[in-house]
């Protein structure tokens, strides 16, 4: 019984977790909105327990701060911590990219998991296109996370989904808020499963180079709108 107990308060962490990271992307929850433990076991019918815990993690994951008078909030990034997401996740995907040579990319992109990352692409990107954000954002976090799965270990996938999830958490809002921010919602997903299920790592950097530099421009156009 206790070991029982464990997994489903376990489970219910990571649930209440998984819920609050949805509400944030989704910019229900926005930056530097304050929050209590008891707020959130009340809004969830819960125990406080599993509540402080899953809130301890997405502070940990960098979503969140605490304050331990006040309790939570949202953590408010700013536009140069957007460019120093860009910055990172660019560096240690061309590592990667950069130790895989083409045979060693077309060997690990393929078979039917490619085919669910192919799937994946083709749903963000019709998500883009059409100025979804909503389903946009699942499934371009999707698409990464199993495309990371592919070619690298299991350390820079989580280090590579941290970095995005947080880029959406700054990027929502401020998309939501601009008229035109339907326009600058990346599609490129399938040219980049193309050039992977090719082993083509030239055409893997020049697509990945083109999306972050799509992301840099719009972080400038950004602070020019807001200056």
């Amino acid at each position: 019984m206790p070991a029982s107990g464990a997994v489903t308060r376990s489970t219910l962490r990571q649930q209440i977790a998984d819920a609050l990271r949805d509400e944030v992307l989704a910019g229900r929850l926005l930056p530097g909105q304050e929050f209590t433990v008891k707020h959130i076991a009340e809004q969830y019918g819960v125990s406080a327990t599993p509540v402080r815990e899953a809130l301890v993690d997405l502070s940990a994951q960098g979503l969140l701060d605490s304050d331990q008078h006040r309790g939570f909030h949202v953590h408010q990034f700013t536009v140069e911590d957007f460019r120093g997401m860009v910055e990172a996740r660019s560096l240690v995907v061309d590592g990667v990219v950069r130790k895989l040579d083409g045979t060693g990319l077309a060997t690990r992109a393929h078979g039917e998991s490619l085919v669910s990352v192919r799937r994946r692409a083709e749903e963000a990107a019709r998500a883009a296109r059409a100025g979804d954000l909503d389903i946009l954002i699942g499934y371009d976090l999707r698409f990464w996370r199993e495309l990371g799965g592919l070619i690298a270990n299991r350390y820079v996938c989580e280090f590579l989904h941290r970095m995005r999830v947080q880029a959406w958490v700054f990027s929502v809002p401020f998309l939501r808020a601009d008229a035109e921010g339907e326009k600058w919602l990346w599609s490129g997903h399938e040219p980049l499963v193309d050039a992977l299920t090719l082993g083509d790592a030239g055409a893997v950097r020049a697509v990945i180079g083109a999306y972050d530099e799509h992301a840099l421009r719009w972080a400038d156009r950004l602070e020019s709108t807001r200056g």
